[in-house]
This record gives C-alpha cells, sequence and structure tokens, in this order.
C-alpha cells in the first residue's frame, strides 16, 4: 500500500544495504550492537523528503538522521549453498543464517510518531481515543471474554468419569514408552 506524501521518507544506508524508511515502518537489519528497547540513530541518509521538495546527498544528506527503536535480535531464514561436479568428486555443502536486527523508525529528519502522538495528545478527545482507552482498559484486567466463558467448561471437564479416563491415558503412553526403551537398551547391550 502506498504512503502518502506528506509524510517524510528517507533512503538510508545500514550494514551496505539500502532501505527505503518513513515513520512506523518495521524493517530487518544486519545485527547492530545495541540491545533491544534501545535507540538507535541511523547518520548515512542518501535521499530525503518530506512531501514537497527532495533532498539528494552527495554520498549523504548532511545534518539529517533517521531514529530507530530496536525491537529485537532474530536470525534469517536458512540460506544453502551447495556445488556439485558431476565425475569429479566435488561436492561441497555450506550455509547459514544471517543475524538480523528488527528495528521500527520513529523518526525521519526529525519528523515522526512522537510528534505525531504528541498532537494527537493536544486534540481534544474524540471517538477514536475512546476507544483505545476502553481497549487498555480491557487489557488491564487480564481476561479477555473468551477466556471467561471458557473457564466453566475446563472446570467442568476435571469432574466425572471422562476426567477419570483422560487422567490415565497419559501415563499408561508414558508406561509404553519406558518399555519400549528398556527394550531397545536391553538389545544394544546383547549386540
Amino acid at each position: 500500500m502506498p504512503k502518502p506524501d506528506s509524510s517524510p521518507s528517507a533512503v538510508i544506508v545500514s550494514g551496505g544495504k539500502q532501505y527505503r524508511v518513513a515513520p512506523g515502518d518495521r524493517i530487518l537489519v544486519d545485527r547492530l550492537t545495541a540491545e533491544p528497547g534501545s535507540s538507535v540513530k541511523l547518520g548515512r541518509v542518501l535521499i530525503f523528503s518530506d512531501g514537497k521538495d527532495v533532498k539528494v546527498g552527495a554520498p549523504t544528506v548532511d545534518g539529517l538522521d533517521v531514529d530507530a527503536k530496536v525491537i529485537a535480535h532474530r536470525r534469517g531464514p536458512r540460506i544453502e549453498n551447495i556445488r556439485y561436479k558431476s565425475k569429479k568428486r566435488v561436492r561441497v555443502h555450506s550455509g547459514g543464517r544471517a543475524h538480523l536486527t528488527a528495528l521500527e523508525i520513529i523518526a525521519v529528519g526529525g519528523v515522526g510518531l512522537e510528534t505525531e502522538e504528541k498532537e494527537e495528545e493536544a486534540a481534544p478527545a474524540g471517538k477514536r481515543r475512546g476507544r483505545a482507552k476502553a481497549a487498555s482498559a480491557g487489557r488491564a484486567q487480564g481476561k479477555s471474554d473468551k477466556k471467561r466463558a471458557a473457564a466453566p467448561k475446563a472446570e467442568a471437564a476435571t469432574e466425572g468419569p471422562a476426567a477419570e479416563a483422560k487422567e490415565e491415558a497419559p501415563t499408561a503412553r508414558v508406561r509404553e514408552a519406558s518399555e519400549k526403551e528398556t527394550t531397545r537398551r536391553r538389545k544394544k547391550e546383547t549386540e
């Protein structure tokens, strides 16, 4: 979905790769030495646009930073590299997973989510803000309506003959698994 032209955006460089970012975006970059929850400034801004004019750096735009918050450190998907030559006994298998850092872009060139949140607080309370307060109050209570409705059913399942059968079944499975393990061990010892 294209972003509206009025929001600031930029092209930054991190780890030798270029990323197009705007406030609120989440990106994965090569691992940064920062703790999750801390903020990071990305200073290599190649292009900056605030919706009206565009600044192109040579090689970077001076005086502009992109503020980001470190969400988590992750590992990327497994990438395998196989080299094979038939009839030559060449079979090399290598690969690995990249170490990545998940970032959430807070502000681009000093304009971003923080300034938008302050503007919302200054505005009078509207319908949207009322819904957010109600949702946060529901989260504060702990249980949702679905969990409250499911709680009596769970208590009913712990009583009666059906519950006794459920309790016996796992112990029988564990007993069978341990008997199989002992027979395997005995076979290995005799071999």
